[in-house]
C-alpha cells in the first residue's frame, strides 16, 4: 500500500464517518488524488462508503448500516445537538426541541426527519392523558445506549460545523 492511501486510510480508522473533503483537508492532499486512493481502498473492502444527506461518508468496514447513519449524522452539529437533548429527555415534542435549542422548527424538522430515516429516532403520537391533555407527536430515541458511546466518541469536523451554522443562520434570517 503506498504511503498516501496508508494516510487515508489510517485518517478514516481514526474518524470514522469522515467526508471526502474533511480527509483532503486534514491530509493536504489534491482532490484527485483523494479519490484515486478511496477507490482503490473501497475495491479492495478496506473502507465502506455511504453517501447520507448529501455526503458521502467513509467507514473501517466493521461499522453496521445504522451505526454508520448514526455516525454521520452525530458529524452534524445540529443533528448531534437534537441527538444530545432527547438523550436528556426520554421524549420531547420537536416544537419543545425547537425551542430549547433556539433552532427553527423547520430546521429540526428537517433534521428529525434524517434521524427517522436512519432508525435513531422514532416519531409516535400519545394517546390523551388522564389529565385532559390531547393527543401530541413525541420524539425518542431508538437505543439510547448506543448512541450515548457514538456520542462520546464522534465530534463534528470543522466543515461540518461550518455547514450547520450556514444552515441555522439563513432560517433564522428567513423566518425574520
Amino acid at each position: 500500500m503506498s504511503v498516501t492511501r496508508t494516510h487515508i486510510h489510517e485518517c478514516i480508522q481514526r474518524n470514522p464517518g469522515i467526508h471526502f473533503n474533511e480527509i483532503s483537508r486534514r491530509l493536504d492532499i489534491a482532490t484527485g488524488q483523494t479519490q484515486y486512493h478511496l477507490r482503490k481502498l473501497h475495491r479492495r473492502d478496506q473502507i465502506e462508503r455511504e453517501e447520507i444527506c448529501g455526503r458521502t461518508h467513509f467507514y473501517p468496514p466493521t461499522y453496521t448500516e445504522w451505526e454508520r447513519g448514526l455516525i454521520a449524522l452525530l458529524r452534524r452539529e445540529t443533528s448531534r445537538e437534537i441527538i444530545a437533548f432527547l438523550l436528556k429527555h426520554d421524549t420531547s415534542q420537536p416544537e419543545e426541541i425547537a425551542d430549547q435549542l433556539d433552532i427553527a422548527r423547520s430546521t429540526v424538522e428537517w433534521h428529525l426527519s434524517n434521524l427517522l430515516a436512519y432508525d435513531i429516532a422514532t416519531k409516535r403520537t400519545t394517546s390523551p392523558g388522564d389529565n385532559g391533555d390531547g393527543c401530541r407527536v413525541v420524539v425518542e430515541l431508538t437505543d439510547r445506549s448506543a448512541v450515548y458511546r457514538q456520542l462520546r466518541e464522534i465530534e463534528p469536523g470543522f466543515t461540518d460545523r461550518l455547514v450547520d451554522r450556514f444552515t441555522r443562520l439563513a432560517d433564522e434570517l428567513l423566518a425574520d
